[in-house]
């Protein structure tokens, strides 16, 4: 289903004197999803036999990050879960949780404690991931589709970072690779995210491809991207990728017009970091090999220039640094047409702060309306947000539920629309 914005006169949002019941509603949600985000959930172990996870329901598929609070190998876990009033939430496991799932005559219920929350409804899986590529590799092991309509597929767990103690501090990319080798996680080749991606877009079950990987030479990442955008092309009948390329800041500026020219409709590099001194410390590789913090800066401000208004995306690990440096890069970036997301800060299993602490889901809250009213000042649209980052987050959300695109008291599934 599309969607259309509200195009009611522009207001800051994130101090809103007078909502409707049914957008407070939606917004109470919201901040339940964000609690859900990052205090993650329990489950016993008996209870996921109930699931029937990898079968009708989608489970999760580590092709990038592990955001649990542990891996599990060997365990299947959830994809992802529709709370009551239809807002979506990736599954995060700690078995620590004060929320926990539960199975009730077979069916998932979710609790805080004692209090019993409501009944949740499980992501379905996807039938193409019983599809296998012409060299018989499975679909599974190369995408990820989303309930947006969305493809992401992470086309290697490679980071160069790891061979010179590089890392993101944040980052379990490496971690990620090594607890679930038995997952196939391997280096995917063009024409296997080509034949995927055209098999999505013929059937239209998805459309909008997100495609990443790990930190490798910038030579070999222009080479590996425009070799899919060929293959996305040849096989989908498209002039135009509508999908995302996330890169390195390239060295050579120069370079972001050759993925506009490749045919990707919008592109990201994940700046991680405002604050410039901490951004030393937390990224030392995207310090040491990517010119530093002022060229990523001039980077994303050039790929909005190429790419146009709302059509680049960046990020920042929000909570690792203040709130106030945070929404100083996001209004920043946003004054050059760049959609930064401030997703929570999950302190990945394998990653160098491993048990530290993300801010209470209070601060994450308060950030995320703050972030929907940068975003809204500066003439974003649902479709931009969607366009820019294809898998609905807190973010998106927020911006719909205040711009009024609800359905009484729910938040219908937002889908890409189909192209051709």
């Amino acid at each position: 289903m599309n969607v259309v914005l509200n195009t009611a006169p522009q207001q800051d949002i994130s101090h809103r004197t007078s909502l409707d019941a049914d957008r407070e509603m939606l917004l109470r949600e919201l901040r339940l999803k964000i609690e859900l985000l990052v205090d993650g959930v329990s489950i016993d172990p008996d209870d996921l036999k109930h699931f029937s996870l990898g079968a009708e329901n989608a489970k999760q598929i580590h092709l990038l990050f592990d955001m649990n609070k542990q891996h599990h190998a060997g365990v299947d876990l959830p994809f992802g879960y529709y709370l009551p009033h239809g807002l979506f939430v990736p599954f995060r496991w700690d078995p620590e949780s004060r929320f926990r799932l539960a199975a009730e005559d077979g069916r998932p219920v979710l609790y805080r404690g004692k209090n019993r929350i409501g009944d949740i409804e499980f992501y379905k899986r996807p039938y193409l991931l019983d599809r296998v590529t012409s060299d018989g590799e499975s679909f599974s092991h190369i995408a990820v589709f989303t309930p947006e309509g969305g493809i992401n597929v992470c086309f290697s767990n490679e980071c160069d970072l790891k061979n010179t103690g590089e890392d993101c501090k944040f980052c379990n990319i490496n971690s990620t690779a090594d607890a679930y080798r038995q997952d196939n996680i391997f280096i995917k080749s063009a024409r296997q995210v080509g034949e995927v991606y055209a098999a999505a877009y013929r059937e239209k079950l998805a459309n909008h491809i997100n495609l990443t990987g790990g930190f490798i030479s910038e030579r070999r990442e222009v080479d590996y991207y425009l070799d899919v955008a060929d293959e996305i092309k040849a096989r989908a009948g498209v002039e135009t990728i509508h999908g995302t390329a996330v890169i390195g800041a390239p060295l050579d500026l120069k370079v972001i017009e050759r993925y506009k020219e490749a045919g990707y409709e919008t592109i990201a590099m994940n700046l991680e970091i405002w604050d410039k001194d901490i951004y030393k410390a937390i990224c030392p590789g995207k310090q040491s090999r990517c010119g530093g913090w002022e060229h990523w800066v001039k980077a994303l401000e050039t790929a909005g220039e190429v790419f146009g208004h709302g059509n680049v995306r960046s990020n920042i690990v929000a909570g690792i640094e203040p709130k106030e440096s945070i929404l100083e890069g996001v209004e920043h970036l946003a004054s050059k047409g760049v959609i930064c997301l401030a997703n929570a800060w999950c302190p990945n299993p394998g990653s160098a702060l491993e048990n530290h602490r993300t801010p209470e889901p209070a601060w994450h809250y308060d950030l995320t309306l703050k972030v929907a009213t940068i975003y809204r000042r500066h003439g974003f649209t649902t479709a931009k947000l969607y366009r820019a980052s294809a898998a609905t987050n807190p973010f998106h959300d927020a911006f719909r539920i205040l711009a009024g695109e609800n359905t009484a008291d729910r938040l219908p599934q937002y889908r890409h629309p189909v192209l051709g």
